[in-house]
């Protein structure tokens, strides 16, 4: 490689000149991190380099390339991904399962050929398919295989990938490739794949089943920038399409695409029959534990593409190639007890405790049983001989129970109706797989209680997020909701934390102090009641009034609010008669927080009787404020536009509401104006 490996002499270097060279510099120590797993320089020195490109770029907006490093993360989606047409097919493989049929395939390969073959053995990583189409060595197109034929443009997102060059290497002495698209394996690393289910569990959001799945949602968010945080990575293992340059044999095109700056399948080998095949496979599979990727299997590829040629595709599937799948691992063992884990979001998981066993290359002793439908048809027991694997061979889990083996005394598994850690209650909805507990103060909800106390349209306490809220439950400062307002008498430990200095200290304490002041409403959204948005949040604090009188309502009074059902109504009278409730809302109470409603007191208000429909983005304001506000000036806030509208309040990129409004005459008013109403 010929990059330059030294930072650039900006002394002797005019902007264009040295913008280039620094490009070329980071680019290099992206090769080297994410290719070539072996950095140069730490973290810390590349990201100086980094900085100083974008100030740079800043400063000189004429010098921006489509190829600079900073251009990985662009613009949104303006709207669905548009369909790609594959110029060349995106061929899936026929699978075979045991070492039988592979050596049936080498046979009719031979026979067809009428010689010896020589094969090409990669790893079949577990991922998502996609192309690379470059022009002149600049990326112009990714996209996904689709069904092979039409995919989807996700060029945006897959620049955000780092192991993928935006502008290929020129080799030296050679012209630039006028045209080359390759075909590549997105996937998710292990690690990540982990440490984003943890992420996901944490914020109450649904699990990825195994990386296959997260590495394909990541890779069709609208938003590049989300993509980017999934950490996704690629290997190549084909080219499609290239002119001025031509190749005798597929390993001859791998090292070509490795010599332009592609991280290829990685080890692959050339086998030259079909034994050293076999042998090549099994050593893939005793080392795949190991491997930082998940593989579904190993693909044997005809390595002379004249061969190849001569043989074709059948409708589906090249004939040349075969994709050879493992069996997934499977052990029995003695399921000895079932135990209950609480989450951050209350929901109870119910796991099994194993006798060890040893599976996948890894030792197992806990295994996940979902949840109690789960245990039902299955019709788990402890006690139980059970049969287990590794899903997505990570995450372990019960496949059966060899009931032959079944003890004469086992009883079926009945979960608890309360939570095991704190005893609230713990409450299935109707169409729900999963039991939560519904204790507020709950120590095993208790990071994302605070979390979605803290929140914008809860309390709005800002700087309080889920970093700083994970230090202080880990200090022992907060034990509870109502801890935040006491952090004050901690000024001198908070200053200690990690990145928190004076400044921040103060505005955050400031910030709690700003939210006792808040309207009800704000404060029975921020406690998290099942059920219970914002809007229905708002509707009860203005029909009560106050706390106290929501407190002492029945069921009947509270499912007389409008707009109330009767599940909302027994979700939020159960959780008020709960002693850790009232015994939470009797000490905010004791800290200052307001217990009353200042919208219920403004049905005199310049917006009495008129009726608000919301639609599109406001600059200043999210929905939930500019409806507060509405609310709170006696106004009230519906969901669709018909004939007793008063106004349409309408923001960037406004959609079929507006036009309806049109049609209908109703007043349409921007930001600007409605600041004007309300006065400010």
């Amino acid at each position: 490689m010929s990059l330059k490996k030294q930072a650039p002499n900006n002394n002797s270097l005019n902007a264009e000149e040295y913008i280039k060279q620094l490009r070329e510099l980071i680019n290099y120590h992206n090769y080297r991190y994410y290719v070539e797993d072996d950095p140069e320089i730490s973290d810390y020195e590349y990201d100086m380099l980094y900085r100083e490109l974008v100030d740079l770029e800043q400063a000189h907006p004429e010098l921006v390339t489509p190829d600079s490093p900073t251009r990985r993360v662009g613009e949104q989606a303006d709207t669905a991904f548009s369909k790609v047409i594959h110029e060349v097919k995106m061929e899936s493989l026929n699978d075979v399962f045991d070492i039988g049929e592979l050596i049936d395939f080498d046979r009719k390969m031979r026979e067809a050929l009428g010689q010896e073959v020589a094969y090409v053995v990669e790893k079949k990583i577990d991922g998502l398919s996609v192309s690379l189409e470059y022009e002149n060595g600049l990326l112009v197109r990714g996209s996904t295989r689709g069904d092979g034929l039409v995919g989807e443009d996700v060029t945006q997102n897959l620049k955000t990938i780092r192991s993928i060059p935006l502008r290929l290497n020129r080799l030296p002495g050679e012209p630039e490739i006028p045209f080359l698209e390759v075909r590549g394996e997105v996937f998710m690393p292990r690690k990540f794949f982990l440490e984003m289910n943890r992420r996901q569990e944490e914020l109450g959001q649904k699990l990825f089943a195994n990386p296959r799945n997260a590495a394909a949602g990541s890779l069709r968010q609208l938003d590049p920038a989300i993509t980017a945080q999934r950490k996704l990575d690629i290997f190549i293992f084909n080219v499609q399409r290239v002119t001025g340059r031509s190749f005798k044999t597929h390993s001859e095109s791998l090292e070509f695409l490795k010599s332009l700056g592609f991280k290829i399948s990685p080890e692959y080998a050339v086998c030259r029959n079909i034994h050293e095949v076999i042998q090549e496979i099994e050593a893939i599979d005793k080392g795949r534990e190991s491997f930082p990727y998940e593989i579904d299997g190993a693909v044997v590829k005809i390595d002379n593409l004249e061969h190849r040629s001569v043989l074709g595709s059948t409708s589906k599937a090249p004939r040349w190639a075969v994709a050879y799948k493992y069996p997934p691992e499977m052990k029995k063992t003695k399921l000895k007890e079932i135990i209950i884990q609480v989450g951050r979001t209350g929901a109870l998981t119910p796991n099994a405790v194993l006798e060890p066993v040893r599976i996948a290359g890894s030792t197992v002793s806990r295994a996940t049983l979902h949840n109690e439908d789960f245990i039902s048809e299955k019709d788990i027991r402890a006690g139980d001989t059970v049969w287990i694997r590794k899903a997505g061979e990570i995450i372990p889990e019960v496949v059966e129970v060899d009931l032959k083996l079944r003890p004469e005394n086992s009883k079926p598994y009945t979960m608890p109706e309360n939570c095991p850690v704190c005893g609230a209650p713990a409450v299935r909805e109707e169409n729900e797989a999963i039991r939560r507990c519904t204790g507020i103060e709950c120590p095993a909800r208790l990071f994302r209680s605070l979390v979605h106390y803290a929140s914008r349209d809860a309390m709005n306490i800002e700087g309080l997020g889920p970093a700083l809220i994970e230090m202080l439950l880990e200090k022992g400062f907060i034990r509870g909701i109502p801890d935040l307002y006491k952090l004050k008498e901690r000024r001198s430990d908070l200053t200690a934390l990690e990145r928190m200095g004076e400044k921040s200290v103060e505005n955050l304490l400031e910030s709690i102090e700003r939210s006792k002041s808040n309207d009800l409403s704000r404060l029975i959204f921020g406690l998290g009641i099942r059920h219970i948005g914002l809007r229905a949040a708002q509707l009860a604090a203005r029909h009560f009034g106050s706390m106290d009188r929501l407190m002492e309502a029945t069921v009947d009074e509270i499912q007389s609010i409008n707009e109330y059902g009767a599940k909302m109504a027994e979700s939020l009278f159960g959780f008020l008669r709960q002693e850790q409730t009232r015994h939470t809302l009797s000490l905010l109470k004791e800290a200052g927080v307001q217990m009353v409603s200042t919208a219920s007191n403004n049905q005199d208000g310049i917006f009495n009787g008129k009726t608000f429909v919301l639609t599109g983005t406001l600059p200043g304001f999210t929905r939930a404020q500019a409806s507060e506000i509405i609310e709170k000036l006696g106004g009230k806030v519906s969901g669709s536009v018909s004939g007793k509208t008063d106004f349409v309040l309408a923001g960037d990129e406004a959609g079929s509401k507006l036009e309806k409004a049109k049609k209908l005459g109703v007043r349409i008013i921007d930001e600007q104006e409605f600041r004007q109403m309300c006065g400010m």
